[in-house]
């Protein structure tokens, strides 16, 4: 069953992003009716870039969303509101969306909003339209520490600026 989402100004949006994205963490969720995914990330940020209010998210290259956020123009943020939506950023974290279907799996409710899919036991949702999407490179960075803890593997992140256009809350 469909929750009840108010489209709300993104003036009354208040958080501590350092909480709110770092340890809170959210869902990133991208494709279409041929299919979609849904994956945890606890790094990213909100802003503004070229006049604009954005969302910026990192993903791996190797993930199944980044394939699909490669295909689509828009994406969503979801964050949840309780204890039981970290159970289920933590399972959307476990597992790849190439090998089951975690929405399925996780008894959650896919939602779209003018075809761009979200999780409906959200508390917050934001709609994002792509606006730029650049490679992490190891010769870019300048903390060569960096490089070495996160990316031994080679499975570098690619970084994508979304303009935030919708804000939805319950």
């Amino acid at each position: 069953m469909a929750h009840s989402f108010q489209d709300m100004s993104i003036d009354y949006f208040e958080c501590n992003p350092f909480n709110t994205i770092g340890q809170d963490w959210f869902a990133i969720m991208a494709g279409d009716e041929n299919g979609v995914n849904a994956m945890t990330a606890g790094w990213g940020g909100m802003g503004v870039m070229w006049g604009k209010n954005c969302f910026f998210i990192v993903v791996r290259r190797s993930r199944y969303t980044h394939e699909l956020l490669d295909k689509q123009d828009r994406f969503s943020i979801t964050f949840f509101p309780d204890k039981k939506g970290r159970m289920l950023l933590k399972y959307l974290g476990s597992v790849s969306g190439r090998d089951e279907d975690k929405i399925k799996n996780s008894r959650t409710t896919l939602n779209y909003d003018n075809g761009v899919p979200f999780l409906d036991e959200g508390k917050i949702v934001f709609i994002c339209k792509k606006m730029y999407r650049g490679e992490i490179a190891p010769e870019d960075f300048i903390d060569p520490g960096i490089d070495a803890e996160w990316y031994k593997d080679g499975d570098y992140h690619d970084l994508y600026i979304g303009e935030i256009e919708k804000f939805m809350a319950r």
